[in-house]
């Protein structure tokens, strides 16, 4: 899998975990809907700032959403612990 795909499928993972619709997290984050769709589909990479900005309203470290990133890729957990 590619790792815009795996940013996007765990982008959308956390985003549902969190309740929130994509229009609500990109209202919050300063950013458009139709771009984190495009995130969430894979057809997108995020800035490092695009990164925090949609952390913090989800609520989850950086480096943690990356983490479930990295285990994805590596066929591990779907599904792990958001914040440390």
């Amino acid at each position: 899998m590619r790792v815009e795909e795996s940013v996007g499928e765990v982008l959308r993972a956390v985003r549902k975990e969190r309740g929130l619709s994509q229009e609500a997290l990109a209202l919050e984050a300063g950013v458009e809907r139709n771009y984190v769709s495009l995130i969430e589909l894979g057809r997108s990479s995020p800035s490092i700032r695009v990164v925090f900005k949609l952390c913090k309203v989800l609520g989850v470290q950086p480096s943690a959403l990356l983490a479930r990133v990295e285990d994805q890729m590596r066929g591990g957990p779907k599904k792990r612990q958001g914040k440390r």
